[in-house]
């Protein structure tokens, strides 16, 4: 079992670090969002009454841990692809037959996809603190601790609707439809407390939200919700969706 898990792990983790052009990808583009919407909207809301608006912080500081949350939510819910091309490429076959537990595969999967996302997130974190100097030193571990909740979250919830799907067309299709609207409903680039009411109600919904709230307790000092509940909806999250995740793969069949 416990091999499995580490072969697995392993070789999300080789993947990622043989295909530059997703590592260049997965850094430059939080850097562009950081750079020219959170530069550009820093000087338009760079009035005394903005800080209100947005906890008590500058927007730079507000936005940096809204894009750290980003970075860890795209790349752990894009993971999923990679579902779609063992499928294609017969690996998936050979995990399936293989004599080591499906459970332990794909929690090995899952992990080391998200430690990749971490080491994203910390690139992007480095990226950050000479630009928004507001931001807490010290709240860069237990924001990862969040991140890597998150990251497990997804990354389940992007193999389940992988696991679901035959094609990369279709699987692309629906990421697209979902990603966008979770990634504005979580309060990453506005506060959820300006949000008209049918907002708030669905951002409350939104597994993303209790990420960024948690990240922006940790780093900037400001959160709409309490930092326990983020934690307790993180972990109820994660455990429930790896186990949804490891239940799917464990009945799938080869087709």
């Amino acid at each position: 079992m416990i091999d499995g898990f580490y072969v697995m792990a392993y070789r999300q983790i080789i993947k990622f670090f043989r295909a530059r052009s997703r590592i260049i990808g997965s850094i430059v583009n939080p850097l562009i969002w950081l750079g020219f919407f959170g530069l550009g909207w820093a000087n338009v809301f760079n009035f005394p009454l903005a800080k209100e608006i947005f906890g008590g912080v500058d927007y730079l500081t507000f936005l940096a841990p809204g894009i750290l949350g980003m970075t860890v939510f795209t790349s752990s819910f894009i993971s999923g692809i990679s579902i779609i091309w063992d499928k294609q490429f017969g690996f998936m076959k050979e995990v399936l037959v293989a004599p080591s537990s499906r459970i332990a595969a794909m929690a090995g999967r899952l992990f080391g996809d998200s430690l990749t996302t971490l080491l994203q997130g910390a690139i992007i974190l480095g990226f950050m603190y000479p630009l928004a100097t507001s931001l807490k030193p010290y709240g860069a571990l237990p924001s990862f601790l969040l991140a890597f909740l998150a990251s497990v979250a997804f990354s389940s919830l992007g193999v389940i609707i992988a696991l679901k799907m035959r094609s990369l067309e279709g699987f692309q299709l629906i990421i697209n439809f979902l990603m966008i609207p979770l990634l504005f409903l979580s309060g990453a680039f506005y506060p959820i407390n300006t949000m008209p009411l049918w907002m708030k109600v669905l951002a409350y919904l939104d597994p993303l939200t209790y990420g960024v709230d948690g990240m922006r307790y940790y780093l900037a000092g400001t959160s709409v919700l309490t930092p326990l509940l983020d934690w307790i909806m993180l972990v109820t999250l994660a455990t429930g969706l790896l186990l949804i995740a490891s239940a799917i793969f464990r009945r799938a069949t080869i087709e």
